[in-house]
């Protein structure tokens, strides 16, 4: 049978930092729980936030980072902290840190993930092989993803994982992972998780293409900086072919317009981070010259949600929990049509625990404007 205690979540809302650390502990009754999963407002008082949690959570390992908004038991989240236990009978969880992510090789990215797997076999809850993921949590302003992922991926070979960039609250001034004790930027936090439960790693999202397209004509790469869309001003153009005014560039309009690129057979976005004074657009995922971008449509978010957790049971039965990594910008489309309530009601029904990113990642890639995660549903057999 299902231990009731395996996973727990938990949520505080205190913004006094020693208070949040100390509402959560007391949350996790069960001695079994060996391993936090948090997420937290980037508006916290970061040090003395790590402080308090170092002094709480004496007995377990901690790891988390800040977001652009939480998913608690609750519902969507603002401003709080929002955390996941595992017991140690069930999961054996082993997290490294990445603390330099622009010298990150495959080389390091092999070790690394040798000695996660050599850590968890220790622990004998079950074979590596079919019954483990990867979670990584990365500085959502790193700019360094794409590199970070490719290399990870590579080094996981079969085993699948996602995970997501921090955010700030969408200040886009710093964000920030924690280990070891202390936030850091810069960095990320990878996560192999053992377990003897079912689970599935997923990704969706409700974008439609239309027809029109944007060639990237002249882009810096490394800034993710597009300054011409066919070979016109990068922010003239995408105005254009969405119908806006330049002053209507927001991050509302980017929510509502959102960009593209296929590969194989699917779509995956490319999100706008902001509008510079030179008319370019500076993305949240990689751009560089010669990519098309395909302007996207919203459709309807809750019938493609309600759509992928049906096929989630379909695969490991009802959800014990749903690790959620979903993108800033769906919560502020949720927020901007009216259906904010809707998707929280969702989430709560099918224990949705997590937070809205800066980008989303799965086997390897940087997307955006996505609802990706895992599902853990029941133990293996029973």
């Amino acid at each position: 049978m299902n231990n009731p205690h395996s996973i727990k979540s938990v949520v505080s809302y205190s913004r006094i930092p020693d208070v949040a650390a100390k509402e959560l502990h007391m949350q996790f009754t069960d001695p079994g729980i060996a391993f936090v999963l948090f997420f937290c407002s980037a508006e916290y008082d970061l040090p003395a936030l790590a402080d308090a949690i170092n002094a709480e959570f004496t007995d377990m390992v901690v790891v988390g980072c800040t977001t652009a908004g939480e998913i608690t038991p609750d519902g969507y989240g603002q401003g709080c902290i929002t955390a996941i236990g595992f017991d140690r009978a069930d999961f054996a969880i082993e997290a490294a840190s990445i603390e330099c992510l622009d010298d990150f090789s495959l080389t390091d990215a092999q070790t690394l993930v040798d000695q996660l797997i050599h850590s968890c076999n220790e622990h004998e809850v079950a074979a590596i092989k079919g019954n483990t993921f990867a979670l990584t949590l990365l500085d959502g302003l790193s700019i360094q993803e794409e590199m970070v992922l490719m290399n990870l991926n590579s080094a996981l070979g079969s085993i699948p994982n996602f995970g997501g960039s921090a955010g700030d609250d969408v200040h886009l001034a710093k964000t920030h992972v924690f280990f070891n004790g202390a936030f850091h930027t810069d960095a990320a936090v990878v996560m192999l998780v053992n377990t003897c439960f079912e689970f599935e790693v997923f990704s969706t999202h409700h974008l439609q293409r239309l027809p029109e397209k944007l060639v990237v004509t002249r882009a810096d790469a490394t800034s993710r900086c597009v300054f011409e869309l066919n070979a016109e001003p990068a922010a003239v153009e995408y105005a254009r072919v969405t119908g806006l005014e330049l002053d209507q560039l927001t991050p509302d309009m980017f929510a509502l317009h959102p960009l593209a690129v296929k590969l194989s057979d699917d779509y995956f976005g490319r999100s706008i981070q902001q509008v510079g004074d030179d008319l370019s657009l500076k993305f949240y995922c990689a751009v560089e010259n010669g990519i098309v971008l395909t302007v996207m449509e919203p459709r309807d978010m809750l019938e493609n949600l309600e759509q992928k957790l049906v096929e989630i049971r379909e695969k490991i039965g009802e959800p014990q929990i749903i690790i959620g990594c979903d993108c800033f910008l769906r919560r502020l489309e949720a927020q901007l049509g009216g259906f904010n309530r809707d998707v929280c009601e969702v989430y709560v029904r099918n224990r949705v625990i997590g937070f809205n990113t800066y980008g989303e990642q799965l086997a390897g890639m940087h997307i955006n404007q996505t609802f990706t995660g895992v599902a853990i549903g029941k133990r293996r057999h029973d």
